[in-house]
């Protein structure tokens, strides 16, 4: 970084010393087509398809809704944040600039806590599910089982981050591939089972909207609409960010709406919605047209395949296993670069902000990131008896209100910098700045309050927002299951703050001679 910033340029962005140190270790291995196949990994997240789809063809529509709303202004937004302020980091970098480092600490504990977290209690649980529905007989594991398992799948995908990116990248590159493969070939024999099958009976009125509709999907879909800024997190690891981030963020939201919308469309058309679960949605949608190669459906829905069908079953059920490893890699990959960027820059203790000299990557915040998700494992599987459906949701739904609480603070820094550097050079610039930063906070906001207590404004925790398996009784232990956790990550971001003092006395600007 000291060989590309000028000394004010380095007082500008306000960097330590330590920074410059530890950026020194970086390796420039992220180009164009790694980012775009980065961003497509975290941006279509095939396990929130099943629960979307469980909620029916209204779904869908404010899918296409939120698309236009969210979605796209997010793109224009990171577009321009991603090309003007590209040092690793990105999205602390960002708020840090714009609201100080107190703020942005929060900030980013929010923001990397999610992801160890949605790795360990949402993903594994999900890539089990597929092993017990293709290989098991719907079957479920057995505890020892269960724990090689997920031991494999959460160690595997550190183990990815830890790498340098020359290695690990192609995780998240196989992932992106599995998708074409496994969502194309998903809609093709979707086709095929229509035609010879036909489809559920959902008319056009199914597509309506409601109230009660907005007010319980905004956030899960918002959940599969965010990840423009990730790649961002190793900004000086990119070999051309000012011009890949932005062919990379409009290519990917393309790919990304036809590849998270399609498959969606294709689940409500061929299962009966009673026969949708949040968990499985997806998986038992896969089952049942792969019948066309093998296999029937009962009249009670079972699914049997034989022949062809188990083979091409138990191939994309590896795939989809495959997309949610590299999901959960990715993800993890940039909200780690994240926490240790605050350990230099004097907003998390000096210990986490260590860039390996050899791999290129922060070490030892990826190792606490595979005992974090580790522990999740065992909590989820404890906490459900083994019978995981109740709790996928409430961990899933601590994933979204803390990944969405967490652009509170990135989404406004656009219009801010611009407003407290109006100077700063923007390679691209996004139109309607103050426009974007206001929509997209107001969507945030509206979304994380609906997490936390569903139905709020219309009837909290009443039988069209609470979760399945939920009891209207239950609402203020739900509640709990939220805030408490949302608390700690609170109180863990001003503990990092202030053992960051030290780190942000040793300014870099002070000790570099003028460029």
């Amino acid at each position: 970084m000291s060989q590309t910033l000028t000394k004010t340029e380095i007082a500008e962005l306000d960097l330590t010393a330590d920074a410059i140190e530890e950026t020194k270790h970086l390796q420039k291995n992220f180009g164009r087509k790694e980012i775009l196949f980065f961003t497509i990994c975290t941006l279509v997240g095939v396990d929130t398809i099943g629960l979307l789809a469980s909620l029916g063809a209204e779904a869908f529509t404010w899918t296409i809704i939120l698309a236009v709303t969210f979605f796209i202004p997010s793109a224009l937004l990171f577009a321009e944040l991603g090309t003007a302020f590209p040092q690793e980091g990105g999205p602390y970098i960002w708020a840090r600039l714009a609201f100080g480092r107190l703020a942005a600490t929060i900030n980013n504990v929010l923001y990397w806590v999610t992801n160890p977290v949605w790795f360990g209690g949402t993903l594994a649980i999900v890539a089990v599910a597929t092993v017990e529905v293709f290989f098991l007989d719907g079957s479920p594991m057995s505890n020892f089982w269960f724990y090689v398992f997920t031991m494999a799948f959460v160690w595997i995908g550190t183990l990815a981050a830890i790498l340098s990116f020359r290695v690990g990248k192609y995780i998240p590159i196989a992932g992106a591939y599995a998708r074409f493969i496994l969502l194309g070939f998903f809609t093709l024999t979707t086709i095929i089972y229509a035609v010879e099958n036909g489809v559920q009976g959902v008319g056009l009125s199914s597509f309506g909207v409601t109230t009660a509709g907005f007010f319980g999907l905004a956030g899960i879909i918002m959940f599969g609409y965010v990840g423009f800024e990730l790649p961002n997190t190793a900004g000086d690891e990119m070999k051309n960010p000012k011009k890949d981030v932005p062919f990379s963020i409009f290519r990917s939201a393309i790919v990304a709406i036809l590849m998270y919308s399609v498959p969606f469309l294709c689940v409500i058309l061929i299962l009966p919605e009673s026969q949708v679960s949040g968990l499985g949605g997806f998986i038992d949608a896969m089952r049942s047209v792969f019948t066309v190669y093998g296999g029937s459906v009962a009249d009670d829905g079972t699914v049997t395949l034989t022949g062809a069908g188990v083979w091409i079953g138990a191939a994309c059920a590896l795939m989809f296993i495959l997309c949610l490893l590299s999901s959960g890699v990715a993800w993890i990959m940039g909200s780690d670069r994240a926490l240790a960027v605050s350990g230099y820059d004097g907003a998390a203790p000096r210990y986490l902000g260590a860039i390996s000299a050899k791999h290129g990557t922060p070490v030892r915040v990826n190792v606490i990131s595979g005992i974090l998700s580790t522990i999740v494992v065992i909590l989820v599987h404890q906490l459900s008896g083994g019978d995981s459906s109740k709790y996928f949701v409430a961990v899933l739904s601590i994933a979204v209100s803390t990944t969405l609480i967490s652009y509170i603070a990135i989404f406004p820094a656009l219009w801010k910098l611009r407003i407290t550097l109006p100077d700063h050079p923007r390679p691209y610039r996004a139109p309607w700045a103050p426009f974007l930063s206001i929509l997209l906070t107001a969507w945030v906001i509206f979304a994380t309050i609906q997490m936390f207590m569903p139905g709020a404004g219309l009837g909290w925790f009443a039988d069209d927002f609470r979760p399945d398996e939920w009891a209207y009784e239950e609402r203020w232990t739900y509640l709990l299951v939220e805030i408490i956790p949302l608390a700690i990550f609170i109180l863990v971001g001003v503990i990092f703050y202030i053992t960051g003092g030290r780190t942000r006395e040793h300014k870099a600007a002070s000790s570099l001679p003028t460029q």
